[in-house]
């Protein structure tokens, strides 16, 4: 890629948000002590952990932050000088910061529908990246994010930090070795509490103004630039499909990640997928289902996830567990099981019985193993490549696309659809019990049945029945100049 001046990239950027001056691996000149200089983008809740997990790593400094919201911009600056007695730079939009050839990597904590591009336009400006969870907002542009990785050279490492839990790395080898049998099945947990605080969307009678600190333009970038008509800007984006992929894309991704990496890592998508679920006992302005179930047909084990918001029945304070777990995931193996997240887990005799375990950190070195990429400048030693973000990421969004162009069914029709599928009937008839438990009275409130739609896992498109309008959901229309480029 032939470099730009700095008008013509100022130029471009604005027209199609395109190329960007790309910088050689090694051609920037380090701070002092040979120091890694970091830019943090998005500064909210996990942005301000990023912002004290890479500081405080030995050879490396935060030197720039970046957010749509100046107020969370200006005031993580603030802190960041009171804390460290040190300045540091900050930015409203983020191709300004790009800009800098002197910050050598960029970690990125902004909403779903951000991930991609900022990601794309970090590697064309010659900066290592670390993305955080889902890595996208469509299974369409997770590729995107893969090809600009490899194209231009550069270390992308997704924020699913299980992948550097220890603990969960022997437990899988373990199985991958046959220590408990063939593996039948692996089902993924996310039995988080929705029903308040952050699981609600609190509605507006019309059209409010967002918050003044916001640049709402840029803080939509890629997404429709809709009237806001929610109470709270921040956060609840995540129950918003223009800009969120609901909890099975929040918390559900790392737990769908370790699912998928316990069936032995398979790098490439699940053949069929279907959603059984909803919005069910809440009523808000929010969109994406906070039950649901997602059958996706790995063979020849197949990984179900199971997403749970509400409590373990109506007016408790406690959720649902499945052989001990809420937020974890449970592998059935012929001869025993495992049970863990992060942290580690067990492996049990089929009767219940403990047989060995498995301690771990609970990824606390993802970070660090990040880092020691940046200076490898090796793919192979990162733990969570792009490319695995990417198609755990993807599962999550292919679930999502079942559901989307699903129809609200009786329970008996459900069951017609699941038919003799054992796995699935069994995780549908824990859900219309903790349904009950919970008072939700299914005539009124329907059960959405999605499609069991058919992925063709090279072309990363769905095909046969109902692909058409299952591919609308692949990608989406982006907003000039924010576009996800088709050629990165």
């Amino acid at each position: 890629m032939s470099k730009l001046t700095r008008r013509s990239f100022m130029k471009t950027s604005m027209a199609a948000g395109a190329a960007i001056i790309m910088a050689a691996p090694h051609s920037r000149v380090r701070g002092a002590n040979n120091d890694l200089r970091f830019a943090v983008v998005g500064t909210g809740g996990q942005g301000g952990n990023h912002i004290k997990y890479f500081n405080e790593k030995e050879g490396v400094r935060v030197v720039a932050l970046c957010d749509a919201d100046k107020a969370y911009a200006e005031g993580r600056a603030k802190d960041f000088e009171k804390k460290y007695g040190q300045k540091v730079k900050t930015y409203i939009d983020v191709r300004k910061l790009l800009e800098v050839k002197s910050i050598d990597a960029i970690t990125s904590a902004t909403p779903n529908h951000w991930h991609s591009l900022v990601t794309i336009w970090a590697c064309q400006a010659g900066k290592d990246v670390y993305i955080e969870k889902p890595v996208s907002h469509n299974v369409w542009e997770g590729r995107k994010m893969v090809e600009a990785a490899r194209k231009y050279g550069r270390i992308v490492q997704t924020g699913t930090q299980k992948r550097s839990d220890g603990g969960l790395i022997e437990a899988f080898k373990y199985m991958q070795e046959g220590k408990l049998g063939a593996i039948k099945w692996s089902r993924g947990f996310c039995y988080k509490p929705r029903y308040s605080g952050n699981g609600i969307v609190n509605g507006t009678d019309g059209p409010i103004s967002p918050p003044e600190t916001v640049d709402y333009n840029l803080w939509c970038g890629p997404a429709d630039m809709e009237p806001l008509r929610r109470e709270k800007l921040h956060y609840k984006w995540h129950w918003v499909w223009n800009t969120g992929c609901g909890d099975l894309g929040n918390q559900g991704i790392h737990e769908m990640d370790m699912a998928r990496w316990a069936l032995g890592d398979p790098n490439y998508l699940a053949p069929r997928v279907m959603s059984i679920g909803g919005r069910l006992g809440v009523h808000d302005a929010g969109e994406t289902a906070n039950t649901q179930i997602i059958y996706l047909d790995y063979k020849p084990a197949p990984l179900i996830f199971e997403v749970r918001g509400l409590p373990n029945k109506k007016g408790s304070n406690s959720m649902d567990n499945y052989r001990g777990t809420r937020i974890g995931i449970c592998t059935q193996c012929e001869n025993g099981y495992f049970v863990g997240g992060g942290g580690g887990g067990w492996a049990y005799t089929n009767d219940g019985d403990k047989i060995k375990q498995f301690k771990g950190g609970g990824g606390g070195g993802h970070h660090q193993n990040f880092i020691d990429a940046v200076r490898s400048h090796k793919v192979s030693d990162l733990n969570a490549d792009i490319e695995k973000g990417h198609i755990s990421s993807a599962l999550c969004h292919m679930g999502n696309v079942s559901h989307r162009i699903g129809k609200k069914m009786s329970v008996d029709k459900i069951k017609e659809a699941i038919g003799d599928n054992a796995d699935l009937m069994d995780s549908f008839e824990r859900m219309l019990s903790h349904l009950n438990a919970n008072e939700v009275g299914l005539e009124k409130e329907p059960i959405t049945c999605g499609p069991m739609l058919t992925m063709d896992p090279k072309a990363e498109k769905f095909v046969g029945e109902y692909s058409d309008m299952a591919n609308m959901y692949v990608s989406r229309n982006y907003r000039e100049p924010f576009v996800v480029p088709d050629k990165v």
